[in-house]
């Protein structure tokens, strides 16, 4: 008898714990973590950058001349950019002219080197550690390009290679070390050959 009872009762619980366990909602614990405060930087859009610049060309066959000139680049992404260049120079005398004695191969306006290209560069971003906890953004460059130069009375097809050399003083203001070679056919004192006029600058410039 007392058997039977028991059976019974096990059965009506049976019955009953899925019904309460329904009704009984699960426990969730809730992680006790800190939560930290994230500020989110603010990240400069300046993508357009103009540069003044002044240095020394090394005209093939025309010695060395001072040479001016500007720029004006636009940063496509932090590491491509397009860079516009213009630059200026009076040429000097050739060996021949100084050792001879003898009339100028070309006129004081001839003289006169212009050159004006357009190139693409890219960018290998850096840091320069001033001091500790004190550090400076800095760009090393590489570019290639071309143009026209004026020079000798004519315009030549330019090929320009080089590379510079950027470094940030603030976040709009850069120093700049730049070197190129600006590559022409010619054949102002004796055979058409390809000439090598190799400047070497330094300048400032501004993003906006």
């Amino acid at each position: 008898m007392e058997t039977r009872i028991f059976s019974v009762f096990l059965i009506l619980l049976g019955c009953l714990l899925p019904a309460f366990a329904q009704q009984v909602p699960p426990l969730v614990v809730e992680p006790e973590v800190d939560r930290r405060q994230i500020n989110d930087a603010d990240i400069d859009t300046e993508d357009f950058e103009v540069g003044l610049f002044y240095g020394q060309i090394s005209i093939e066959d025309f010695s060395n001349s001072s040479v001016t000139g500007l720029t004006l680049a636009y940063h496509i992404t932090e590491n491509i950019f397009m860079e516009a260049s213009y630059g200026q120079a009076d040429a000097g005398l050739t060996s021949f002219e100084q050792l001879s004695g003898g009339a100028p191969f070309l006129t004081d306006d001839e003289r006169e080197y212009r050159y004006y290209d357009l190139g693409i560069g890219y960018n290998f971003n850096g840091e320069v550690f001033v001091k500790e906890g004190w550090a400076l953004n800095s760009d090393f460059y590489l570019m290639v390009g071309g143009g026209s130069t004026d020079f000798g009375g004519d315009n030549h097809f330019t090929l320009s290679l080089g590379g510079g050399y950027r470094l940030f003083l603030t976040d709009y203001l850069a120093l700049r070390l730049d070197v190129r070679d600006h590559i022409f056919s010619s054949e102002i004192i004796g055979e058409k050959k390809d000439t090598h006029n190799i400047h070497y600058s330094l300048g400032a410039s501004w993003f906006f």
